[in-house]
């Protein structure tokens, strides 16, 4: 059986493999990179940075509400979301709102959502 995904020449192109190797060269930004995008990698860490994405900021009861899960279980999703940048929290009297950390998670998460053809707005 003939595998199509494999190149058949025995010819190298030394140019785009130096410039590939050149590329992959930093393995710690890929270490950093790669944990960055496990943290998208859990449905109910999606589903509250979809939820910060729409409306902006809520508190855990509301998240929590909202998912139907417990404020315990979304606690530790938020801690997890928070030590890996990808939320703020701010203090107003008692209540601690969660916001998503800046621009950039927002264009993330649209764009794999666009990717995927799931964006309907």
């Amino acid at each position: 059986m003939e595998n199509k995904n494999v190149c058949d020449c025995a010819c190298l192109h030394e140019s785009h493999v130096e410039q590939a190797r050149s590329a992959i060269n930093n393995v710690d930004i890929f270490d950093t990179m790669s944990t960055f995008f496990k943290t998208f990698a859990d449905i109910t860490r999606l589903k509250i940075i979809c939820a910060l994405d729409e409306v902006g900021c809520m508190c855990v009861c509301d998240i929590a509400y909202t998912l139907q899960m417990t404020k315990s279980a979304i606690s530790h999703q938020l801690k997890f979301l928070k030590d890996n940048k990808l939320i703020k929290s701010e203090k107003n009297g008692k209540e601690i709102f969660y916001s998503l950390a800046d621009e950039h998670v927002k264009t993330i998460f649209e764009m794999g959502l666009s990717h995927l053809g799931e964006l309907e707005r």
